[in-house]
């Protein structure tokens, strides 16, 4: 496995603000709902941007069944990480928090009780995310999301930390 960290881009492509490129969304928090193809409406992407930085857990995907090209969102209003999975979760990027870039190496033990070392966030309800993958400007995390939604691809306004 390597590593490779993606500097964030000063300047943001434009985009289509009304654009839905998600085919699947599950909450992960209760009450657990799913929304595939058309019942992902621009109601629905205002309700999920607006519940973001009050704390949520949810996979956003491009494919219709959930199965690949996801974007995990985790946020509990102070952190919000993201994790984006495809090739069969050979290929995948996390929001990058160079704040923690002296942690990298400590991760590897995983000793998930250092607080200094893991948020308090937890991928799938069970995985403490490093904060070296969480930032700590919910508001860029959620103009990341956004971008994510309307364009399918990753925020170029953020670091990332690509793994592969």
């Amino acid at each position: 496995m390597e590593l490779q960290v993606i500097a964030k881009q000063e300047e943001i492509p434009a985009y289509d603000k009304q654009a839905i490129k998600l085919q699947n969304i599950r909450f992960y928090d209760a009450p657990y709902d799913e929304y595939e193809g058309e019942a992902i409406t621009e109601a629905l992407i205002a309700k999920i941007l607006g519940r973001i930085p009050n704390g949520l857990n949810i996979y956003l995907s491009l494919d219709l069944y959930g199965e690949d090209d996801w974007l995990e969102v985790n946020c509990d209003g102070t952190w919000l990480a993201l994790s984006y999975c495809s090739e069969e979760g050979q290929n995948n990027y996390y929001s990058y928090n160079p704040a923690f870039a002296d942690t990298a190496a400590q991760i590897a033990q995983a000793n998930f009780s250092d607080k200094s070392i893991y948020s308090p966030l937890e991928s799938g309800g069970q995985t403490p995310i490093p904060k070296i993958q969480a930032l700590t400007d919910v508001e860029q995390g959620l103009k990341a999301v956004e971008y994510f939604i309307r364009t399918g691809e990753l925020y170029p306004g953020i670091d990332w930390l690509h793994e592969f």
